[in-house]
């Protein structure tokens, strides 16, 4: 078996199918992973240290083998590579947050790290590279551990977001959105798909044309913080105490 083939550019394999058996058995694969991980709840410092640590070197590697892969191709690009979308930001900084335990990039890994990773799960920017094509295998892994990340920052280590984690998030990433355009502008480049939507077909696509998709952009971010800022929600509301 030539395993070259599923690292070549002009890949002639099965494409990606989307929710086909191969995509719903590695959404399986990624939810089955953090349930396993849930059984280090209660264990040793030392062991989940471990643990992050090996989370962190695989979402390293992961990201790092892209960037490698689109060298050997000759598809290595200022305008398309750097690490400035939001994914490729936070899979970079999720390694530091999981050594360190740092509570200020969780806030960002469990808002717009989880609600942009799983979009890319869900319908994931893979082109004609199906199973089990190396840029399929990465897909899915990078952004995956990116969910898994968040979740076990928040199951395992006792992490949890606020309200103003999210007021936070927004300020910040506004800002990033305004750096971003310029350095698009200078460049030529689309990072954040804030200069224009991206040609392939999206749910931007349903969306007003530039600049009008972009204030959509924020309340569809808004609506999916709020979604994964329910559980707390709920936690608080069922422990809070009773009034009398």
């Amino acid at each position: 078996m030539d395993l070259g083939q599923y690292f070549i550019k002009d890949y002639t394999g099965a494409g990606f199918v989307l929710f086909g058996a191969a995509h719903l058995g590695t959404l399986a694969v990624i939810v089955l992973l953090n349930l396993l991980l849930l059984r280090f709840r209660g264990a040793s410092e030392a062991t989940r240290q471990k643990v992050r640590w090996g989370l962190a070197i695989m979402i390293w590697t992961a990201e790092a083998s892209w960037h490698i892969w689109n060298l050997a191709i000759g598809t290595w690009t200022i305008q398309t590579m750097l690490p400035l979308h939001m994914c490729s930001v936070l899979i970079w900084l999720t390694g530091f947050m999981l050594i360190f335990k740092n509570y200020s990039i969780y806030e960002f890994v469990y808002f717009l790290g989880i609600g942009g990773a799983l979009q890319a799960l869900l319908t994931p920017d893979v082109g004609i590279y199906g199973f089990p094509h190396f840029r399929y295998f990465q897909t899915f892994f990078s952004h995956g551990l990116l969910v898994t990340a968040g979740i076990y920052m928040t199951a395992v280590e006792g992490f949890r977001p606020t309200w103003k984690s999210i007021l936070r998030i927004f300020a910040i990433a506004n800002v990033y959105m305004v750096i971003i355009y310029f350095v698009n502008t200078a460049i030529g480049s689309n990072y954040l798909m804030i200069n224009g939507k991206p040609p392939m077909a999206t749910i931007m696509d349903l969306l007003p044309a530039w600049p009008w998709y972009i204030p959509w952009l924020e309340v569809i971010a808004l609506v999916t913080c709020i979604l994964l800022y329910i559980p707390f929600i709920i936690k608080d509301w069922r422990t809070k105490p009773a009034t009398t």
